[in-house]
């Protein structure tokens, strides 16, 4: 990569972080909004099951170590899956990528460039969250070697996460909305990935059919990461999601190709 390229990516990672730091409640919201979802929703919920239904553990697992795990899952959840393709599908739709068609700085690493920025503030986010939830005891036993395993795995997940949020984006060549696409996708990824509820309390030949899909990487397995429980090969997980990753990646120059032939700049 050239001197010009590597200046053209960091001005855009400078642009897109500016315009992420421009609206102070909207920062204020991404701070202190993860922490009180979590509270009024998970934390009250599981702690309904666990008391109101006089259960002492379910599958292995009891509240505080349930609490644990969904504390560790938000945690994921902001490094890793904050991402969406909503303003990409609109530059398709509106017929705004005819400027990135003729500009030296490609579609693609403006919107990589763009989900960079956006994933360093979401660094910051996590960080806040992860310090509310150590100091109220949700999240306890921090390892250093556990936080930089789980975090990097979680980089892995983000850019998974990224790049199949990008081809979902690129369907509104042929879609007037995306965001349909976008819910089943999420919808599908909670259930299988568990982010809902640990993978222990599924069948256990799901669980293995799962360990060769995405899913289970993208929350299951760098949650234990961080709560340093994680049973299987670390290096294995990290292959099987770079293949699917490399998957996605393929998949997008396709459809992008494809996409292209028809496209009329429609909206413009």
């Amino acid at each position: 990569m050239s001197v010009a390229e590597i200046g053209k990516w960091a001005a855009t990672i400078k642009i897109s972080w500016n315009k992420l730091l421009s609206y102070k409640l909207n920062l204020l919201l991404l701070v202190i909004g993860p922490s009180v979802v979590f509270f009024f929703v998970k934390y009250s919920l599981w702690t309904a099951i666990f008391q109101l239904e006089g259960i002492e553990q379910l599958q292995g697992y009891n509240l505080p170590d349930m609490l644990k795990y969904q504390g560790w899952t938000l945690i994921v959840a902001l490094l890793g899956q904050g991402y969406n393709s909503m303003n990409l599908a609109e530059d398709i739709r509106l017929g705004r990528i005819s400027a990135f068609l003729v500009y030296p700085f490609g579609f693609w690493s403006f919107q990589t460039a763009s989900f960079i920025a956006f994933e360093c503030l979401q660094l910051f986010t996590a960080g806040i969250t992860l310090g509310a939830l150590f100091t109220l005891q949700i999240v306890t036993d921090l390892s250093l070697v556990a936080l930089v395993a789980g975090l990097l795995f979680s980089i892995l997940v983000s850019f998974f996460w990224y790049q199949t949020s990008y081809l979902i984006g690129l369907m509104a060549f042929w879609l007037e909305e995306t965001w349909v696409l976008r819910v089943m996708f999420l919808t599908i990824s909670q259930f299988f990935s568990g982010a809902v509820m640990p993978l222990e309390v599924y069948p256990e030949y799901l669980q293995k059919l799962l360990m060769w899909t995405p899913f289970p990487y993208l929350t299951y397995a760098p949650v234990k990461i961080f709560m340093g429980e994680y049973r299987g090969d670390i290096w294995q997980g990290a292959g099987i999601l770079s293949f699917w990753l490399g998957v996605a990646v393929l998949l997008s120059l396709a459809v992008w190709r494809r996409g292209l032939r028809l496209y009329t700049a429609a909206g413009m």
